[in-house]
């Protein structure tokens, strides 16, 4: 807050949901600052899934069912009650980390065991079957816009293989989601939320992140909500803004998205995270990298990199600091281009031990 007034801020845009949670937009509103993103009444849409999950069953809003785990000895009862696989969610905020999916009876109960023993409680669910994919809206208590579906790969191998990560890549949009699918996603999901936070008078001016599994009908139902832009989500959706991004954040910040105009290419994005050795069990830091300043400039293809965990050492050489190291991104008329422009960056880059999918995108092309 200090440092916002000390730079008299025009706009806080806050990237993370753990200060949201904590209430860092109320206290910037509360200092006369205007900040993109949720109070934290509105942000416990994330910071507690059992939360969430009871506002879409108030709501009707579809989503898988779901059983509160409260002490080991629920635990097999409650998991006869859904079929195979499992999903295993901790109620706290764990960095996209917190969930286990898992066909594995065993594996299931070890989860649930530990989210008890950590937690004090867990929630199991409903597996829900279909296509995953993730819409974007910059909502405030006057409207709301959707920004261009897009679908990550959470899954850290090949083929979706291998444990959940934070998101090993995306792209925009997804063919999944049809131009009704999104219709339905709207009416059935975005507007129903958008009403009730107006309606009960929750301050929620920010991105609300809608995690969707699509069924083999063409219907949506919530996996997840986030009360920020997904990483890495937001690499391939920003750009396909056209219009002021600026403009949008500092509209929806004041409360007047409805007034505001906003227009996308019709253009393909997608991006490659590189991972450090390790991730996601560890990550091995302090790594040089090389080879990220490359950009790629053809006509209508552009490449780039966006920074995650980096840093630099005292040699000014630029170093790798998590799990998630950067992402190569590229957008092209096709996504077939911009898949290609971004494995060209990315292809350039050397950092000891990394890894990242050489599969992204393969549903759509």
């Amino acid at each position: 807050i200090s440092l916002a007034a000390e730079l008299d801020a025009d706009l806080v845009v806050v990237g993370p949901e753990v200060p949201l949670v904590n209430g860092l937009a109320d206290s910037l509103r509360t200092a006369g600052i205007a900040c993109f993103g949720p109070h934290a009444e509105g942000a416990m849409l994330e910071g507690s899934k059992l939360h969430a999950k009871r506002v879409m069953q108030e709501l009707g809003i579809p989503t898988g069912g779901c059983l509160v785990v409260e002490e080991a000895g629920a635990i097999e009862a409650a998991l006869d009650s859904f079929k195979p696989p499992w999903v295993v969610k901790r109620d706290v905020l764990a960095a996209g980390k917190g969930v286990t999916v898992t066909a594995d009876r065993q594996e299931a109960h070890d989860a649930l065991t530990a989210g008890l023993s950590s937690d004090g409680f867990v929630l199991l669910e409903e597996h829900l079957s279909g296509e995953e994919a993730s819409v974007l809206v910059v909502m405030d208590e006057s409207g709301y816009v959707c920004l261009p579906p897009s679908q990550d790969h959470k899954r850290v191998g090949e083929g979706d293989t291998g444990p959940n990560t934070g998101g090993m890549g995306a792209y925009a949009p997804a063919p999944v989601v049809t131009p009704a699918v999104l219709q339905r996603v709207v009416d059935e999901i975005v507007e129903p939320m958008h009403h009730h936070l107006r309606n009960k008078d929750i301050p929620y001016r920010g991105c609300l992140y809608v995690g969707l599994m699509i069924d083999s009908q063409g219907a949506p139902g919530v996996i997840e909500f986030n009360v920020r832009f997904g990483d890495p989500e937001t690499q391939v959706t920003i750009p396909l803004i056209s219009s002021d991004l600026a403009e949008l954040l500092l509209a929806c910040a004041e409360g007047r998205v409805s007034d505001t105009k906003v227009e996308f290419y019709s253009h393909s994005a997608a991006t490659v995270v590189l991972a450090s050795e390790g991730y996601p069990a560890s990550s091995a830091t302090g790594r040089i990298i090389s080879g990220s300043e490359v950009e790629i400039e053809e006509g209508e293809i552009r490449g780039f990199v966006h920074y995650a965990g980096t840093n630099f050492d005292s040699e000014g050489n630029l170093i790798s600091s998590g799990g998630r190291v950067l992402s190569a991104t590229g957008t092209a008329p096709e996504i077939s281009g911009a898949v290609s422009a971004a494995y060209e960056v990315i292809g350039g880059i050397e950092l000891e031990g990394s890894h990242y999918r050489s599969d992204i995108a393969y549903r759509a092309l």
